[in-house]
C-alpha cells in the first residue's frame, strides 16, 4: 500500500470547490465542452468532417484486405493489367539475364517470377525484337549491294508490320495454345503443376531476348555465322521453355511428353529460320536491277 507522502498518489483537492461555493456566479469550461466547440469552429469555417466520419470506409478497406477477398478489376479493364506493369527495373534484369543463361534444373518462373508475372519486359523485348529484325534486314540488303550501280537502294518499312505480326503472335498465340494444353491434361491428371495465362506469356516474352543479339549478327553477308547464331538462341531460347514446362509435362503420359516438348522446340526453331529465310535473303531483282554480265576473254580480247 501507498504510503500517505507518496507524490505519485492521485489526491483530493478541495480549494476548487470552496472557491464555487464561495462565488456562486462563477462560469465553469469542461474539456469536453471545449472540443464540442472546436467541432463546430471546423464545421462553421468550412474544414472537411472528423477523421471518425470516414471510418467505417476504411474499417471496410482494412477488412477486405486482411481477409484477402479485395475484389479483382475484370480483365478487359486497363486496372487488370496495370498491376503486370508495377515492376522494378532490376526485376527486368534479373529475368533477361535469367533467359539469357538458364540454370539446370532451375525452374524460371519458381526462380524468377515468383508468382509476379509481368507484362513490361515482355512487351519491350517484343517490340525491341521487331525493330531489330527490320532494321538489321534494311542494313543487310543495303550492305550486300553497296556499291553496285545497277541497283537503287529503298528502305522496306513493311518489314517492320509483317515482323510484329510474326512476333507478336507467336507471343500471344502459341502461350495461349500451350496454356490451354496444359489446363486440359490437368484436369485429367490431378497431380500436375498448372501455370497461369500470365506467367506463360511471361516465360515466351523473356525466352525472346537471346535473338535480339542474334539478329544483329545476321547483318554480315557470312552464312556460317547466321547459322550459328540462329542455333545457340534456338538452344538457349528453347532450354529455357522445356525446363521450365517440365514440372507440368514430366507426370503425363510419355507420347503427350514427347509432342508438347517437340511441339514447344519445333514452333521456335521455325520462327529463327524463317525470320532468317525472309527478312536476310537476297532481294529478287527487277529488269532494271540486273547486273550486266561479265566479258567474255577471247584469244586476248574481251568481248
Amino acid at each position: 500500500m501507498a504510503s500517505k507522502n507518496d507524490p505519485f498518489q492521485f489526491q483530493e483537492f478541495d480549494e476548487a470547490g470552496t472557491l464555487l461555493e464561495s462565488n456562486r456566479d462563477a462560469v465553469t469550461i469542461s474539456i469536453d465542452d471545449e472540443d464540442l466547440k472546436s467541432k463546430k469552429q471546423r464545421s462553421a469555417v468550412g474544414f472537411a468532417q472528423d477523421v471518425g466520419d470516414e471510418e467505417p470506409l476504411i474499417n471496410e478497406d482494412r477488412e477486405e484486405l486482411l481477409s484477402g477477398q479485395k475484389k479483382n478489376a475484370p480483365f478487359w479493364t486497363f486496372e487488370y493489367y496495370q498491376k503486370f506493369f508495377d515492376i522494378e527495373t532490376h526485376h527486368v534484369k534479373e529475368r533477361i539475364l535469367g533467359s539469357l543463361v538458364p540454370w539446370p534444373g532451375k525452374n524460371f518462373i519458381q526462380v524468377h517470377l515468383r508468382k509476379n508475372p509481368d507484362l513490361y519486359g515482355p512487351f519491350w523485348i517484343c517490340t525491341t525484337l521487331v525493330f531489330a529484325i527490320a532494321i538489321s534486314g534494311n542494313l543487310s540488303t543495303f550492305l550486300r549491294y553497296f556499291g553496285n550501280s545497277n541497283y537503287k537502294y529503298t528502305a522496306e518499312f513493311g518489314k517492320v508490320s509483317i515482323a510484329a505480326t510474326a512476333i507478336f503472335s507467336y507471343a500471344w498465340l502459341v502461350p495461349l495454345g500451350l496454356w490451354g494444353l496444359l489446363l486440359w491434361r490437368s484436369n485429367k491428371i490431378l497431380n500436375l503443376v498448372s501455370y497461369s495465362f500470365m506467367e506463360i506469356v511471361c516465360v515466351y516474352g523473356y525466352s525472346l531476348a537471346v535473338y535480339i543479339p542474334a539478329v544483329v549478327l545476321w547483318i554480315p553477308h557470312v552464312e556460317w555465322l547466321r547459322w550459328l547464331s540462329i542455333v545457340v538462341a534456338l538452344c538457349l531460347s528453347s532450354s529455357v521453355l522445356v525446363m521450365t514446362f517440365w514440372p507440368a509435362l514430366r507426370d503425363d503420359h510419355p507420347k503427350v511428353i514427347i509432342a508438347t516438348v517437340a511441339g514447344i522446340v519445333l514452333l521456335n526453331g521455325l520462327l529463327a529460320v524463317g525470320c532468317k529465310m525472309y527478312f536476310f535473303s537476297e532481294p529478287k531483282l527487277g529488269p532494271g536491277h540486273v547486273s550486266p554480265p561479265a566479258a567474255k576473254i577471247t584469244n586476248g580480247t574481251s568481248s
